[in-house]
């Protein structure tokens, strides 16, 4: 297994899935044991995404790995995760931080690699303080003034 780099976009993903899964009973097809293509959809995924300030293009190539143990047993996680197809991602080099949370008696883990597509970053385009980028009514009116400033000297050539 990789070592991984704590990831704490990932980690409020995680933590977020995990409360849409606390009230699900554990069976024979939730979690690990989950048939590939079957596993429960969320339709309000990009509002989990929103709180997190993530987007699906900075999440795509991510791995989200949701886990039903009673009681969260430490060691029935540990197997969850080591013994089942769960533990081709944790083997996969390409996989370089995570993110952990459980609600309940649901763990999930969410991978994240690299990147752009699976970095898990900040989004730029949220609306959130987060946003470097952003412009405010502050700076459209400095700038508006410094292009005054720039077309004004040139008429003074």
């Amino acid at each position: 297994m990789t070592t991984l780099t704590k990831n704490d976009n990932a980690e409020c993903l995680a933590e977020e899935i995990a409360d849409q899964f606390k009230n699900q009973p554990c069976t024979n097809t939730t979690g690990s044991n989950t048939v590939p293509g079957t596993e429960p959809q969320f339709p309000n995924y990009p509002s989990l995404l929103a709180k997190c300030h993530l987007n699906v293009s900075n999440t795509r190539d991510g791995a989200v790995m949701p886990a039903c143990v009673p009681h969260l047993d430490p060691s029935l996680v540990l197997t969850n995760f080591t013994r089942t197809p769960y533990s081709d991602n944790l083997n996969d080099t390409k996989f370089t931080g995570a993110g952990i949370g459980s609600d309940g008696n649901w763990i999930v883990v969410v991978l994240t690699t690299s990147t752009p597509e699976g970095s898990y970053v900040t989004s730029k385009t949220d609306g959130s303080d987060y946003n470097a980028a952003n412009l405010t009514a502050k700076n459209t009116g400095l700038i508006y003034h410094l292009l005054f400033l720039l077309i004004g000297s040139l008429f003074l050539l």
